[in-house]
């Protein structure tokens, strides 16, 4: 007789501490064999030498490593239509339920839909839990039961309920026990069709003096004033309730606040799955956005003559990353200045940014442009000079990253301030009515 055994499904969650459905997993009466998929249906859109795939394919090493070294346990990572790597293993292995966590993406929603309905007709159970965000799709919603969409309210009921919920860390370490030892070949980048990139995501500094300080240093994109912990959240390096421990040890709660606007822009998409590709606020269909390819290329490529607009472009382009502040300002740019639509932006940012997450992407870029919840007010424009004299008055950030902005070779503005500010003005108001 065949033995039993159950898969942990890992997603958004690299990692084997603190994660809620792996503790499940291992809190069942079966053997458990955790399992990878590069899934294919998203890798094939993605360039070869994509920094993203090549930071989980290390830490699914790292897993792997410590994994074998410690408990002798392997991690099974495979390639392929998910359907199919399913049907591939439970040919040849018992398995009798699939544990995973819960992703909130729209194609993610499609994909474990059809997983389930799969998995039942092999008589297997498929098991979901929550464990990226405290709290998730409805939790948080308002008195009629209607999700929010404003930040304020929202994040004050998600504060006010996160003092009577409970959050705490699970012990995942002291049921290693129950993996099972059945070995798997670690699967090679180049056999998933990927070679190594050279941009690689850095470490998290979730410092005591992070977090007591984020209000007074995170505006400043030429000092060390943020705790790059967004790619680390977005692949589930590190878990979300420690990071919302390590918040609440601080009186001043702006790093809190940020965990907050997470999951505020996710159970948006949840509840607004049409927001990927439509304004938020159907108002703004109107606008009559210039989309002029060879600005756009411009803005792209950090070559507008504005120096902190390029800085930040540039700084995506070589790193993966982008300062907070300035995405804001290069975001406004695009939009206002250039009147491009939010979604080339959008789809921009999409395939560089190493913590690519949908929710947040398209919801900071509808707040930016105007158009989305919660969003600034579309005359808010922000005027890329006098913004540097306010975060970057040394211009140490731009001579980091643009450092031709004084030589002749540097282009001339690519277009005026004032007379961008008014055409902007004009063209939303011409869109509103």
């Amino acid at each position: 007789m065949k033995d039993n055994y159950v898969l942990f499904w890992h997603r958004r969650d690299l990692r084997i501490e603190d994660n809620i459905g792996l503790h499940k997993a291992l809190t069942s009466e079966n053997k458990v064999i955790p399992l990878f998929i590069f899934d294919e249906n998203i890798l094939d859109k993605l360039p070869k030498d994509d920094a993203r795939v090549t930071f989980i394919h290390e830490q699914l090493e790292k897993m792997y490593n410590t994994l074998q070294e410690k408990h002798g346990v392997s991690l099974l990572v495979q390639h392929g239509n998910p359907i199919e790597v399913f049907r591939e293993i439970i040919g040849k292995i018992n398995i009798v339920a699939v544990y995973t966590n819960h992703d909130y993406e729209t194609y993610a929603i499609a994909r474990d839909q059809k997983v389930k309905e799969f998995l039942e007709t092999e008589n297997i159970a498929f098991h979901t839990f929550k464990d990226q965000v405290i709290f998730e799709r409805d939790e948080i919603v308002k008195a009629d039961g209607q999700p929010y969409s404003i930040y304020t309210p929202y994040s004050k009921k998600w504060l006010a309920k996160l003092k009577n919920s409970d959050y705490e860390s699970v012990d995942c370490a002291s049921h290693y026990k129950n993996f099972s030892k059945l070995h798997f070949d670690f699967l090679s980048l180049e056999a998933i069709g990927f070679t190594t990139s050279n941009i690689k995501v850095l470490p998290h500094t979730m410092t005591e003096n992070i977090i007591e300080n984020y209000e007074a240093t995170r505006n400043f994109p030429a000092i060390e004033g943020t705790s790059k912990l967004s790619p680390h959240l977005r692949f589930g390096t590190i878990s979300v309730r420690q990071c919302v421990q390590n918040g609440l040890q601080s009186e001043e709660n702006t790093f809190l606040k940020e965990l907050i606007w997470r999951e505020f822009f996710m159970q948006i998409l949840w509840h607004f799955p049409k927001s990927v590709t439509n304004n938020f606020k159907s108002k703004y269909d109107g606008i009559k956005w210039r989309n002029n390819e060879k600005e756009f290329k411009a803005w792209c490529e950090g070559k507008t003559g504005y120096p902190l607009v390029d800085a930040g472009m540039r700084e995506l382009n070589e790193s993966g990353y982008m300062h907070n502040r300035v995405r804001m300002i290069t975001a406004s740019f695009l939009c206002k200045h250039l009147l491009i639509d939010w979604k080339w932006g959008e789809a921009y940012f999409a395939e560089k940014l190493l913590d690519f997450d949908l929710a947040q992407n398209v919801g900071n870029w509808q707040w930016v442009a105007g158009t989305g919840c919660d969003s600034a007010p579309y005359f808010r424009i922000f005027n890329p000079t006098t913004q540097i004299q306010k975060f970057d008055k040394a211009h140490n950030y731009i001579k980091k990253w643009v450092p031709d902005y004084q030589e002749f070779s540097y282009p001339q503005p690519i277009v005026e301030h004032k007379h961008a500010r008014e055409r902007c003005l004009a063209t939303y108001k011409e869109g509103l009515t």
